[in-house]
Parts: C-alpha cells; structure tokens; sequence
C-alpha cells in the first residue's frame, strides 16, 4: 500500500492533535509533523467556528456570562483540555524556580501545584469575561473574532515549532515537533491569520492584527524563557502558549471596544 501523502497526514495529525474530533491518526514522522503544525492555524479557525456557535446558540436563551462559560467549557471538552492542562504544568514547572531535568520532573506530576491552578483560573475567567463581551457583538463580528483568536492560539504553536527551537525532551511530542517549520511556513500562517483579524474590530481595522502581533510576541517571550529553564519545547509548553496566545488576542480585541 502507498504511503499516505504528506498533506492528508499532516493535517490528520493537526485535528488528532488539536481536537476531539473523530480522526484516525495516519503516517506520523517529523515531516508529517512539520505539516501539521503548519495546518495548526487553520485547525483553530475550524475550531473557532464551532465554538462561536456555541456561543451565538447558547446566548439565545442564556445571559451572556452563562453562554461565554458553556462556550469556554466547550473549548476545553473539543480539546480534551489538553492546552489548559500544559498551561498549569508549564506554569507550575517555572514556578518552581528549577532548571533542567528538576523542572521537567515537576511538569510530569500529574498533580497540579499552586501557580497552575491560580493560572487557570486567570485564563478562564478572562476568556469567560471577553466571550461575555463578544456575545453582545453582532453576529459576523463576534465570530470573526472568535474565530481569528482561536486561529491565532494554533499560531502560537507554529512559532514554538520553529527552527532552532529545540526539544527539552529526546522523547515525545515536544521532541517530534520541535524545528519542524520553516520561515516561509510560518510568514504564511502569520499573514493569514493577522488577514483575517482585519475584520474582527470593523471599526478600528488595525486593532485585530495588532492584537495578533503583541500576542505573538508575548508567545516568544515566553518560549525564550522557557528554552533558557528548561532546555526547550514540550507538548505542555504547546499547550500553554495556545491559551497564552488566544486570551492576549481575545483581550486586544475587546479593550476599547
């Protein structure tokens, strides 16, 4: 049997990844995987769109706050709260004050320490309060929005998977992905999603792509910090740069709104 092409695995890898949806995984190696975190964005837009509706379905019998938490928990159900659950390891692992093997020590427990849960708990009640906010919005606004801020997130992975970023692992997905995207994929995923914000603040058409660049700068400030604690990349640190990176946009685009 051939083996399957490169783009169908890639993005098979990208939804198995990136969502719950009902996708069975096919051919995976560093190429498949570099093409799937190139399709990151593109699964988040996927993903924005159903969460909008859940937001635009549930706030049509529900006050706004009620529609914005359902909407929240929905995002962390189509993920497996995957993201939320790298956040609070990667928060508690740099909590710590520990370096090297000791900090990733820390992000294996399968507990979850003090600065994790006080992480949590910000990103959740900040992306419930912009949800709440954007549930007020006018339909297409709202879900361009949504849909731009849950791309960018998926952005933010594809920064973490650039080249000369390594892996703080020699095993796992961190060490699968790492350096696995290349400038010209990732100027490719920039332009698309910061085109795409364009229209999620009508008024104020530069406010969506201003957004998306203070978040990715906040995602690369914190992917330095984490090379220089704990060596490099890991799945967890994946996860917390999406939540990292759609709530800083998710804020960008309601603040003076």
């Amino acid at each position: 049997m051939p083996a399957e092409p490169r783009l169908a695995a890639g993005a098979r890898l990208a939804l198995t990844t990136f969502t719950t949806l009902p996708v069975r995984a096919g051919r995976i190696d560093r190429a498949v995987a570099g093409t799937a975190m190139a399709l990151a964005p593109a699964v988040g837009a996927l993903l924005g769109a159903l969460l909008a509706g859940v937001l635009l379905l549930t706030g049509g019998f529900a006050p706004p706050l009620v529609a914005a938490a359902v909407t929240v928990g929905a995002g962390a159900l189509l993920t497996r709260g995957l993201h939320l659950d790298g956040l609070a390891d990667t928060v508690d692992a740099l909590g710590s004050y520990r370096r090297g093997p000791a900090a990733l020590e820390i992000m294996k427990k399968p507990d979850v320490g003090p600065f994790g849960v006080a992480a949590l708990v910000v990103i959740l009640l900040l992306q419930a309060a912009v949800l709440a906010e954007l549930a007020e919005w006018s339909t297409s606004t709202m879900l361009t929005a949504v849909v731009t801020a849950t791309a960018a997130g998926r952005l933010g992975v594809t920064v973490a998977c650039w080249r000369g970023l390594p892996a703080a692992r020699p095993d796992g997905l961190g060490a699968l992905v790492a350096g696995t995207v290349g400038p010209g994929t990732l100027a490719a995923g920039t332009a698309a999603v910061a085109l795409l914000a364009l229209a999620a603040v009508p008024d104020r058409p530069w406010q969506g792509p201003l957004a998306v660049a203070v978040a990715l700068a906040a995602a690369v400030g914190l992917l330095r910090h984490v090379v220089r604690r704990l060596g490099g990349i890991t799945g967890d640190v994946l996860g917390a740069t999406v939540e990292v990176v759609t709530t800083v946009v998710y804020l960008g685009l309601v603040l003076s709104g």
